[in-house]
């Protein structure tokens, strides 16, 4: 639409922010006939959605925080997600080492039980509390795919080698790996291809009631436009309050806590594809997880943030307490020079009022404002596993304004290219290579990981690697490039190395910036995403 048009018929829906939970509610609102209009101000997934421990997981350690009702939920996710999006998400193993700790000795059984069912209390969690934890984790949630949990001796077992040697036992048990960024991509793709209009790098200037409807002032590439809505539903993440409260002007007693959660990448650590669990004297825990075949991931930590405006970093601090975190596990110390790469969110949890940043819920609150005419629902906190669960919470909520509304779908629909089998991505990788014999197993691996069965549609009619155009590095061509701006809303090369991708940690700053230069040339990368919209 042009600068400055205006759009009289009202959607049924507007959806502020381009994150999971707004574009898995956009997604299930379009599958049921609603009309959605989904605003982004910057790039989908440019905030909290990116900057995730990338995992579908129950959350073992809630368990403590007495969320059992959370913890069920996510693991029985866990597996109808798996099943969704077999290219962005495979189960993997936890290993959690456990050693005796000094402190223990002398205790009563009564202050050891005082110590470890109270959630404020500090330190490692006991055998016992672990086994029960581990038992709850492999009942609640009616698991079918994924492996039992098991005990491992450390001093036979590869997982021990990386490990010190005063770590003779561990507990091994099943969750899963997701893709976030991409994850939120093919939700908003989805959405579209079920009729929702998605916008990035517009940002909602104004919204307001007039009458029984909302009218919302964008301001996006093409200049203003003002839409209008039946109801708006504020996904805004760490800036929902703002939004609460600046853009819509409604006075709210609802709030957010702002955690930051810090992540840092280094060299490859181990080399197994097993992740690491590991519980620190404060009463934290981190993982050390395989990160794109030659790196480790460890985060995360938990830090109030106050501002939404400024940019979370990983701090000095965080990158320290990671690396001391890690090297009291890990036989050779993790230090500052093995880093690679840092990133840091800010997780929008709902304000309870606990105590500290860690203890603060991880579960969702929804809550529908409809003083003054047309309604209003605002979206607190979640967790990446639950988004979909959250999603089908928020129709509930919709529903009752629209008549008719149709039921859940969405649970087994797949995600666009996750239509094959759950261990059916080997499978895949062969038959690409068959197709395209220039394409070599990282590479088909890559492709696989990324679009599912949607990787030959990226390679097209290709007999040879020059026929992808231009090579940007890393196995990064010309063609996918495009085929990203076409399809998955990239607009500039961070969006494609950072988050429909991990390549920037191959890439060079010049290939980067070459990237970002042909991407914003008229007669390349402009040319077509104008002509997709």
């Amino acid at each position: 639409m042009s600068s400055g048009a205006t759009s009289d018929k009202p959607v049924d829906l507007f959806v502020i922010g381009g994150g999971i939970n707004g574009c898995g509610i956009a997604r299930d609102a379009a599958g049921r006939g609603l009309t959605v209009t989904l605003a982004e101000m910057n790039d989908l997934a440019s905030a909290t959605s990116s900057a995730s421990t990338k995992l579908f997981h129950g959350g073992l350690r809630y368990l403590e925080y007495f969320e059992v009702r959370l913890v069920r939920e996510a693991l029985i996710e866990r597996e109808t997600l798996l099943r969704a999006m077999p290219h962005i998400s495979w189960p993997m193993r936890f290993v959690l080492p456990y050693h005796k700790d000094a402190r223990f000795e002398g205790e009563t059984p009564t202050s050891r039980v005082l110590k470890y069912v109270m959630p404020w209390m500090k330190g490692r969690r006991p055998a016992w509390l672990i086994r029960l934890g581990l038992f709850l984790y492999d009942h609640l949630g009616g698991r079918k795919i994924l492996p039992a949990t098991t005990t491992v001796d450390l001093t036979t077992d590869p997982v021990g080698a990386p490990l010190n040697d005063r770590f003779e036992k561990a507990f091994e048990y099943s969750d899963c790996w997701i893709e976030d960024s991409r994850l939120v991509v093919l939700n908003a793709r989805d959405a579209e291809a079920r009729g929702a209009e998605i916008l990035v790098r517009t940002k909602v200037a104004a919204a307001e009631r007039v009458g029984n409807v909302w009218k919302i002032t964008l301001e996006g590439p093409d200049g203003p436009r003002e839409v209008f809505a039946r109801m708006l539903v504020n996904a805004g993440g760490p800036w929902v309050e703002d939004v609460i409260r600046n853009t819509a002007r409604i006075n709210s007693t609802a709030g957010v806590r702002l955690v930051r959660g810090s992540h840092i990448v280094t060299k490859k650590l181990f080399d197994h594809d097993k992740c690491y669990f590991f519980q620190g004297e404060d009463g934290r825990i981190i993982f050390a997880i395989p990160y794109e075949n030659d790196f480790t991931l460890i985060g995360t930590t938990d830090a109030d943030h106050d501002d939404p405006s400024i940019k979370p970093i990983c701090t000095d601090e965080e990158a320290d307490y990671l690396c001391a975190f890690a090297s009291k596990y890990f036989e050779k110390p993790v230090t500052r020079a093995d880093v690679v790469w840092s990133y840091s969110g800010v997780r929008p949890l709902y304000d309870d009022g606990a105590s500290s940043a860690t203890a603060a819920t991880r579960d969702y609150v929804l809550k529908v404002d409809q003083a003054g005419g047309a309604p209003m629902l605002n979206v607190f906190g979640g967790k990446i596993t639950t988004y979909r669960k959250l999603a089908e919470s928020a129709l509930e909520k919709i529903a009752p304004f629209f008549d008719g509304t149709p039921g859940d779908w969405t649970a087994g629909v797949p995600l666009p290219g996750g239509d094959f089998p759950v261990d059916g991505v080997a499978d895949l990788v062969a038959t690409l290579q068959a197709r395209f014999p220039f394409v070599d197993t990282p590479w088909a691996q890559r492709l696989v990981k990324a679009y599912g069965t949607e990787a030959a549609a990226i390679l097209g009619d290709a007999r040879e690697a020059s026929d992808l155009g231009r090579d940007f590095g890393a196995t990064l061509t010309e063609q996918e490039v495009t085929w990203l701006m076409e399809n998955e809303y990239a607009r500039r090369a961070e969006d494609v190395v950072w988050r429909r991708s991990k390549l920037g940690l191959r890439m060079t700053a010049e290939q980067i910036a070459a990237l970002d230069d042909w991407m914003n040339t008229p007669d390349n990368g402009a040319r077509r995403m104008t002509a997709a919209g």
